[in-house]
């Protein structure tokens, strides 16, 4: 009996493979037509695409179709495979420069025989089309590294009867049966198969231009919380997951100081020596205090530490941040604020998330624990809640503090953010929304880490909540254009 079950299940599997590679062999010559036919659509979900993927990046597609997706990315290196040899056919004389293999990518014969890891696995509409979608996903750690990302997207599964109509009509290409997956199910598979979601995003509220006014629904109504989760279109990033032991990497603290002489012997007093190669980098702003006369007092009393001073060229903290980051030398990179109204007992913890890969991006945030009276005036706490909300729809990512001085991540990742900075511009004069902006750019894993935000011992604060809170407005509206409107 148990035989007799396997064999029948076999059976359907086989049935059901052989009936989407002959509807798709069939709809091959005419796929090109129907992309066309419904432009508007495609060019969106193009466009996106590859907000989410770096040029020049090594790109695997799973389900290529005639590789009109992948050849958009522009990758380095792109491989399509589909199961389709017709749509292969296609893909091989439309995209000489890329590469395409006809085979099932559920067989693990092909997948283990595929060179190399990649930045980048795309399944695109393909998810639908798996008979073990967590198989599926297991395979493909022999393709991938920590920072590879596996970027999924389809159709929601609340469209299903809307375009199951549009086929009926002939608005819409014809499809076999397919698996109609919510986001939770297919989050449910990645975690699994040892893939955590790193961002998921829905988009195209209405999937038709309408002589412009679906564009104006989907960037200005499609866009906002809950109403977002109804749109046709949802994408999840996820990056491979695996239990690592605690990596011995060395560290760069930066003390980022302008009239600060009374906390800089504090800072190196107070900061635990947590790693075994730590460099402790200061970036003097032109104090009226003596700072930095007491930088390089501190480094001649401090011998046995590896102490370092520069000078700011520009003004601002982003400037100070810039600076101290292209000149440090850690393989993991950390901000603390000159105040030190962000302990420095704390930053063990933020080495030890990176270290043993829990996140990418670690986050300070001063919003959950309660901090010190005065530490944070009453109108500044509810400021830094509101944009905490707004910036966390933005980003796609929880974020409950985005100005928490402290911030830490790896220096090949803030080299990537430099390299991709052109996206976003040399804009922050805080120092904090060009790596959020470029930590979210890159799909890094976010990780916050609550910290007991202190009051200020010496000296005096440097925020101005008016003007700096103008500011943080201005960086909303730039976000909402550079990272919803797209």
């Amino acid at each position: 009996m148990g035989l007799t079950l396997l064999l029948r299940e076999g059976s359907m599997v086989l049935n059901r493979k052989q009936l989407i590679k002959q509807h798709a062999d069939k709809l091959a010559e005419k796929r090109d037509k129907w992309i066309n036919r419904n432009s508007y659509f495609h060019k969106s979900d193009h466009s996106y695409m590859k907000f989410l993927v770096g040029e020049n990046a090594r790109v695997l597609e799973l389900g290529c179709g005639t590789g009109r997706l992948l050849n958009a990315l522009s990758p380095s290196h792109g491989v399509g495979i589909d199961l389709s040899e017709n749509m292969i056919d296609i893909a091989k004389k439309n995209y000489p420069n890329l590469e395409f293999i006809q085979g099932d990518i559920e067989n693990p014969g092909l997948i283990e025989s595929l060179e190399g890891v990649f930045d980048y696995i795309i399944l695109s509409d393909t998810i639908g089309y798996l008979n073990d979608c967590e198989e599926a996903f297991a395979r493909l750690h022999s393709l991938c590294t920590s920072d590879t990302r596996l970027i999924i997207s389809y159709y929601s599964w609340r469209w299903q009867p809307i375009l199951d109509i549009g086929e009926k009509i002939g608005l819409k290409m014809p499809s076999v049966e397919v698996n109609w997956l919510s986001t939770e199910d297919t989050m449910g598979f990645l975690h699994l198969a040892d893939f955590e979601p790193v961002k998921r995003e829905w988009r195209q509220l209405i999937p038709l231009s309408l002589f412009g006014l679906g564009s104006i629904v989907n960037r200005f109504i499609g866009t906002l919380p809950l109403i977002r989760r109804l749109s046709l279109r949802n994408y999840i990033v996820a990056r491979p997951v695996r239990e690592v032991g605690l990596k011995r990497l060395s560290a760069t603290v930066l003390i980022p100081c302008r009239n600060e002489k009374g906390n800089i012997e504090n800072a190196v007093k107070r900061l635990p020596d947590f790693c075994e190669d730590l460099e402790i980098l200061y970036v003097e702003g032109n104090s009226q205090d003596d700072t930095l006369s007491e930088i390089h007092r501190v480094i001649a009393a401090y011998p046995n530490k590896d102490i370092k001073v520069l000078v700011q060229d520009g003004k601002g903290k982003g400037d100070a941040v810039r600076k101290g980051f292209d000149n440090a030398r850690g393989d993991i990179l950390m901000i603390l604020d000159a105040d030190l109204t962000t302990p420095p007992e704390d930053l063990p913890k933020f080495y030890k998330a990176i270290a043993t890969g829990k996140g990418e991006y670690i986050n300070g945030t001063r919003l959950v624990y309660p901090m010190d009276d005065q530490a944070m005036r009453f109108l500044n706490f509810w400021a830094n809640r509101t944009f905490s909300i707004l910036f966390t729809w933005l980003l796609n990512q929880r974020f409950t503090d985005t100005l928490c001085g402290t911030k830490v991540l790896t220096k090949k990742n803030y080299e990537k953010i430099v390299s991709n900075r052109s996206y976003f511009g040399e804009f922050d004069p805080f120092g904090d929304f060009d790596l959020i902006f470029g930590a979210t750019k890159l799909n890094l894993k976010v990780i916050e880490v609550p910290v007991r935000y202190a009051a200020r011992e010496y000296g005096e604060t440097q925020i101005s909540r008016f003007r700096h809170g103008w500011l943080l407005l201005k960086m909303v509206v730039f976000a909402y254009k550079k990272l919803k409107i797209i």
